[in-house]
């Protein structure tokens, strides 16, 4: 079964070959392609963002290109590995979306606040980066010092990948493209924010996920379906003989489950997911799931 993260990576390649084959279709028929794409990218103008609030959301599932798109993509894939080894599905897409809300805002308000950007034509945001870049820093900022294995570089320190990305999206600012790399850095921005707040217990993102909740709930339920009744009958009976004792051996088995998630988790702390066995791997997916 796939992961979220590889759900988002779908639909990511989806919307990229869609809106590639409606291109061509453009050019084919001698009809204006980005007529439409600039119904569904993010663009510098409040006034404009108010006529079409949506692209706040749809800006995040769009790429100018196949380099853009793989770029993000491989980065999203790996990221998403560690992030879910600690964090639920539901934490990944509040970093996802959240990150890619916060990127946008903080590219509006470059653009209408600096001086260095008055004068620009029409400008458009698009491309998941911002929210990539909330899921790779929040778990680096989780795990700073997970050690990735990667070709040619060998085993690096996590949190050395996400500061070098930060570090190319600062440079870039005066160079190119300049707008994109500060919304880059608005979502790496949020995704140490909140990474650091739940590191204390604090998810600032609750109400997000309840409305994510609430949307997915609205779309799991079909017109046909009959929904259950929220009362129920209740009635007592008197504890079976063995039950304390089938309590007891449940409290023990989920103790000693836990006990074994840990040390998996030690063991990648100290030498990086690729040194777990296949089994390991395979006992942490399934218990992630039941959880």
């Amino acid at each position: 079964m796939a992961t979220i993260s590889e759900k988002l990576i779908a639909v990511n390649v989806i919307a990229f070959v869609l809106f590639f084959v409606f291109k061509l279709f453009a050019f084919l028929f001698n009809f204006e392609a980005d007529v439409v794409l600039e119904w569904l990218v993010f663009p510098k103008e409040p006034g404009e963002f108010l006529f079409k609030p949506w692209t706040i959301i749809t800006y995040a599932f769009l790429h100018g290109g196949l380099w853009h798109l793989l770029s993000n993509m491989i980065i999203l894939y790996f990221s998403g590995v560690y992030f879910l080894t600690y964090f639920s599905p539901k934490k990944l897409l509040n970093f996802y979306f959240l990150g890619g809300i916060f990127g946008a805002l903080v590219y509006m308000a470059s653009y209408n606040l600096f001086p260095a950007f008055q004068g620009a034509g029409k400008s458009y945001l698009i491309g998941a980066s911002a929210a990539v870049m909330a899921i790779l820093v929040g778990i680096a900022t989780h795990i700073p010092h997970m050690r990735v294995r990667l070709i040619l570089l060998g085993s690096i320190k996590l949190w050395w990948i996400a500061a070098f990305l930060v570090i190319v999206d600062i440079v870039q600012i005066p160079i190119s493209n300049p707008g994109g790399h500060l919304a880059h850095l608005g979502g790496a921005g949020f995704g140490y924010l909140y990474a650091k707040q739940l590191g204390k217990g604090n998810n600032i993102a609750s109400g997000f996920e309840k409305l994510l909740d609430w949307f997915g709930n609205m779309f799991a339920s079909s017109p046909g379906t009959k929904r259950k009744s929220n009362l129920r009958t209740v009635h007592k009976r008197q504890p079976a003989e063995g039950t304390a004792s089938a309590y007891s051996g449940k409290t023990k088995s989920k103790r000693e489950q836990q006990e074994k998630i840990d040390a998996i988790l030690d063991k990648i702390s100290k030498s990086g997911y690729d040194s777990l066995t296949k089994q390991e791997k395979d006992y942490l997916f399934n218990a992630g799931k039941e959880n």
